[in-house]
């Protein structure tokens, strides 16, 4: 460790618990994050345990020109907690009370290190729910979901993470704490100061502490897996369960047929609950209130969809455990690892672009690579996609901006998304612009010259 970053931890060190900063060698020992084997990188890994360390730690590094990185659970797939050599790492991971849960208010209010799946467990417990959902939701921080405004799985019926937040507390880069701890759903006061730092990704402030919107806990639980021929019917099948489900409709998941071959076979552990010979599979789940009347209600629009020759094929949940196996080959996307290296994408477009929009992305890719695979699933309920592009090992760095271009130049004429739920980072950042207008780039440095004029917060993410 050099000079310049051996006095860095000694004056971090200073400011809090001795134990509380690791130096550049004790940083490398952990991963980059739970999807990556590389080594964390870093002069220095901070770990405050209150808002007001936080504040003393970015004080310093705003007074001493050093540039600071926040990092939360470390499952995004963006790069967008990438650190170097020079800069300091801000870990939440210390900061995980949950410090209230008001089942007359129906809030959570929590520190940012919080994890989601220990949220959703406590709510449980005053049977309420918190609804945001992941496949990380074991590792996930809730400060890192709304820095990043997570979506997930049933983005269908409760909205993303933002749609979660009533309140906020922040550490802005000269070590400001604004506090906007919000419990009120209606609070219709001027700017709502908390949408600038939802989906910021650390770089205008810090997020510390939230006060989150529960939801009464369900007390049914509804799913089936189906088979479609078309994706014309996959479209009109959501239309039909939306309606006749009575806003009870809570996630809406489609695998084209390749991905749902992928997690049905071997080495993956899934077994496929109907035969892999169609083209699109679908998880329809329901969440409601009534245990007389809700699981026949469910029966009967998948018996009417049938009936209007909307499906191939279909296999109802008979037990949670069912439902979990459900989930469980929807949440399997590690198998995209499997065989080469994957380039994967989160995009979102409208539903009636999707089916044109999946083939000719196919065509492209077959007339430009010699060899890959293409994966397609997501959260089509809420226009979210998920691609995966598997290439050779030895050719990623070569063909990973075909790729991109294939996937991402097509969105341009319907304005569609580069990013629907995962966030910019440094890996989307070049192609920000198909989604953004010059005048919205050019009011998002302002606002980042506004609150980050010296420019140490996650330089270099989501904006030049």
């Amino acid at each position: 460790m050099n000079q310049v970053a051996t006095e860095l931890v000694a004056e971090l060190r200073n400011l809090l618990d001795p134990a509380a900063v690791l130096d550049a060698a004790e940083t490398a020992t952990r991963p980059a994050g739970i999807w990556r084997g590389d080594a964390l990188q870093a002069a220095a890994l901070v770990r405050p345990r209150s808002t007001e360390e936080v504040a003393a730690v970015l004080r310093w590094c705003q007074q001493n020109a050093v540039t600071v990185v926040p990092q939360g659970g470390l499952t995004g797939l963006v790069h967008g907690a990438d650190a170097g050599p020079d800069q300091v790492i801000l870990s939440l991971e210390r900061m995980r009370t949950i410090e209230d849960i008001n089942p007359q208010q129906r809030t959570a209010t929590v520190q940012a290190g919080v994890v989601l799946q220990a949220l959703q467990e406590a709510a449980e417990t005053q049977k309420l729910m918190f609804p945001l959902d992941l496949g990380a939701r074991g590792s996930a921080t809730l400060g890192g979901a709304a820095a990043t405004n997570a979506g997930g799985n049933r983005v269908i019926r409760y909205g993303m993470m933002r749609d979660m937040v009533l309140g906020l507390e922040v550490v802005l880069a000269d070590g400001t704490v604004v506090s906007a701890l919000n419990p009120l759903l209606k609070n219709n006061t001027g700017y709502d100061l908390k949408q600038l730092f939802i989906g910021s990704e650390g770089t205008l402030g810090v997020i510390t502490r939230l006060v989150l919107r529960l939801r009464e806990q369900p007390l049914t639980h509804s799913m089936a897996f189906v088979a479609i021929d078309s994706f014309a019917q996959v479209s009109q099948f959501l239309r039909h369960m939306d309606r006749n489900l009575g806003g009870t409709l809570s996630a809406f998941e489609v695998m084209w047929r390749d991905f749902y071959a992928l997690v049905t076979s071997p080495p993956a552990a899934g077994k496929p609950p109907i035969p892999q010979d169609y083209l699109f599979y679908v998880l329809v789940e329901s969440q409601g209130a009534d245990p007389e009347l809700d699981p026949a209600r469910f029966e009967r629009c998948l018996a009417s969809a049938w009936e209007a020759g909307l499906l191939a094929d279909a296999v109802l949940a008979k037990s949670e455990a069912d439902c979990q196996a459900f989930w469980a080959l929807r949440d399997d996307v590690g198998q995209v690892l499997n065989g080469g290296a994957p380039i994967i994408f989160d995009i979102s477009l409208p539903i009636g672009e999707m089916e044109q929009y999946t083939q000719a992305l196919a065509a492209s890719l077959n007339a430009k690579l010699e060899q890959h695979r293409l994966w397609i699933f997501g959260h089509l309920g809420d226009g979210n996609l998920h691609l995966s592009v598997q290439v050779p090992l030895a050719d990623y760095e070569r063909l990973r901006p075909v790729v991109e271009q294939a996937v991402y130049q097509p969105l341009a004429p319907f304005r569609g998304s580069v990013s629907a739920e995962h966030g910019i980072g440094l890996e989307k950042k070049p192609y920000l612009g198909i989604s953004r207008s010059e005048t919205e780039l050019a009011l998002m440095h302002t606002l980042k010259q506004a609150l980050d004029p010296g420019g140490i917060l996650n330089p270099g993410k989501v904006l030049s």
